[in-house]
């Protein structure tokens, strides 16, 4: 519990970025929505050439948070196509009220029927964060799923009564957590949907550690070494096939990181090409 306020600010500071390296305008955007199961309009972007890769975003931040980061420019100048999506709740999409749109993997749906729409066949799953809770449920629901990286995230969300994500729910809605009144300060102050953010950690799935232990997929643990390493550590020993990363940076800057980057597409084109 004594990382939530750092982890907290760190992640902040993606909401101030939001360039794509110049580079990247030989490879123009094909973006737009789609409607998932039950109607809620789902914004994505793709770019590049070559095997897919989709980047799942965090908690209080959208997919803009990967285009201050190394990674995104990396894996398309390296021939990936990359796939980018505003969860439900967040960005571009819709932000469903009902305190049922958020249930049974409703996240993971929209990204599995989003592949259908974009007729990819297989594709690596990258998730930062949160996103890498959303990732845990892909691997386990999408068997087009060929490989996963989980950034700045351990072992503590298998436990579905985590108290970081109660604490998070309590203060969404309205509770007194006071460890947590510069995020929800920070939310009202961005304009972000409170109701929403509420929803998603109520409903917020966890994969249980036995069943992370069947995957067979190939999967990269990376983490900043400012943040939980040995969470992440813990993490990683639960996988039949798991590369271990630790790579410069708290919770908010790690995946920024050229590291990061490097990371990953070793990862990549080791198990993915």
């Amino acid at each position: 519990m004594r990382l939530i306020l750092p982890v907290i600010c760190s992640l902040l500071a993606f909401s101030c970025f939001g360039q794509t390296d110049t580079r990247l305008t030989n490879y123009p955007v094909d973006s737009g929505y789609i409607s998932s199961f039950d109607g809620t309009k789902i914004y994505y972007e793709s770019r590049g050439i070559g095997k897919p890769v989709l980047l799942v975003h965090g908690f209080i931040v959208n997919s803009n948070m990967w285009k201050s980061a190394h990674v995104y420019t990396d894996l398309v100048n390296a021939g990936y196509r990359v796939v980018l999506i505003d969860l439900r709740g967040n960005g571009k999409s819709d932000r469903p009220q009902d305190s049922t749109a958020y249930d049974n993997d409703a996240e993971a749906k929209d990204i599995m029927l989003l592949m259908n729409h974009l007729k990819i066949k297989q594709y690596s799953a990258i998730g930062y964060s949160r996103g890498s809770i959303i990732t845990a449920r892909l691997m386990v629901l999408d068997k087009r799923v060929k490989t996963a990286v989980f950034g700045g995230m351990g072992i503590d969300f298998t436990n579905p009564d985590w108290p970081r994500r109660i604490m998070f729910y309590n203060a969404l809605k309205g509770d007194n957590v006071p460890e947590l009144q510069a995020t929800m300060d920070y939310i009202t102050r961005q304009g972000l949907d409170r109701k929403a953010l509420m929803w998603m950690q109520r409903s917020q799935p966890s994969t249980p550690q036995k069943v992370l232990a069947k995957m067979q997929q190939p999967v990269l643990i990376a983490c900043g070494d400012k943040d939980e390493t040995a969470s992440a550590s813990a993490l990683a020993k639960l996988f039949r096939n798991a590369t271990f990363k630790i790579v410069p940076g708290d919770h908010g800057a790690a995946s920024r990181t050229p590291e990061f980057s490097s990371a990953v597409l070793d990862f990549l084109n080791s198990y993915f090409r």
